[in-house]
């Protein structure tokens, strides 16, 4: 049964047996993994605070062959949620990685998703305002995941919507339209206004820390919270548990 090391965001965890934990966690190698981590339980366990969502942690398990679970052998917490001076974010961490566990397939590296919520992990520590982070990540997500258009403008008759007031976002997936071209698909299409559209586009030159400096207002962001969330629900066809604490969390400031 060989053994492996990794570099590893915990996504989630729940209770088996009387002490042990199911452990799932996203490599950055080796896509995401569910492991057992004996005794995690218990109070002089050898992970205590290390399988918190979204910590980043050092892993090391045993794999073996046609077996869907892997036996951790220790988990070393890199970064913690649990260090960011803003109480905020630990709903959020919660939220990210809900998110990830999501839509990452299982035992699928893929490198852009985990260097994702390694750096927005890295931005929720080091402090400042969580709702333009949540609004960054959840863009690069659905980019990321093919389900937002590849660029901001209309998908019938090519307008460029820098110069435009703003254009539909369509929940089914058929890209951005303008005022115009609305009129001939549904009416779950989400109204975004050109200062939504210009943090989109400014998001992809960025990283995560950077968010906020974008100048998204309050306005701005709920506009891009209720599309997102609109377009999360469509492609995953099912509302995230994390999203009701998200949602009382962020309530004052969105």
């Amino acid at each position: 049964m060989p053994l492996y090391t990794a570099d590893a965001l915990v996504l989630r965890t729940y209770k088996l047996g009387e002490a042990d934990r199911i452990v799932v966690f996203l490599t950055r190698d080796r896509g995401k993994k569910r492991g057992v981590a004996q005794s995690a339980r218990r109070p002089r366990s050898r992970f205590v605070g290390a399988l918190e969502p979204l910590t980043e942690v050092r892993v090391a398990y045993f794999e073996k062959e046609q077996r869907e679970l892997v036996n951790l052998n220790y988990a070393e917490s890199v970064r913690s949620p649990m260090a960011t001076p803003n109480p905020e974010a630990l709903g959020y961490s919660a939220y990210f990685a809900e998110l990830l566990d999501a839509v990452a397939a299982e035992a699928d590296p893929d490198e852009r998703l985990y260097r994702l919520g390694t750096a927005t992990l890295e931005a929720l520590t080091a402090g400042g305002p969580v709702a333009p982070i949540a609004r960054y990540f959840e863009c690069w997500l659905l980019r990321l995941q093919g389900v937002y258009p590849p660029d901001v403008a209309c998908a019938e008759c090519g307008t460029d919507f820098a110069t435009d007031d703003g254009a539909y976002l369509a929940v089914e997936g058929h890209g951005f339209v303008c005022r115009s071209c609305h009129g001939a698909h549904g009416t779950d299409d989400r109204f975004l206004s050109s200062r939504a559209l210009a943090f989109i586009r400014a998001a992809r030159r960025v990283k995560p820390a950077e968010a906020a400096g974008l100048g998204a207002s309050d306005s701005v962001l709920r506009e891009l919270d209720m599309a997102h969330r609109a377009l999360l629900a469509s492609h995953l066809d099912r509302q995230l548990k994390s999203v009701r604490v998200v949602q009382a969390l962020g309530r004052p400031s969105r």
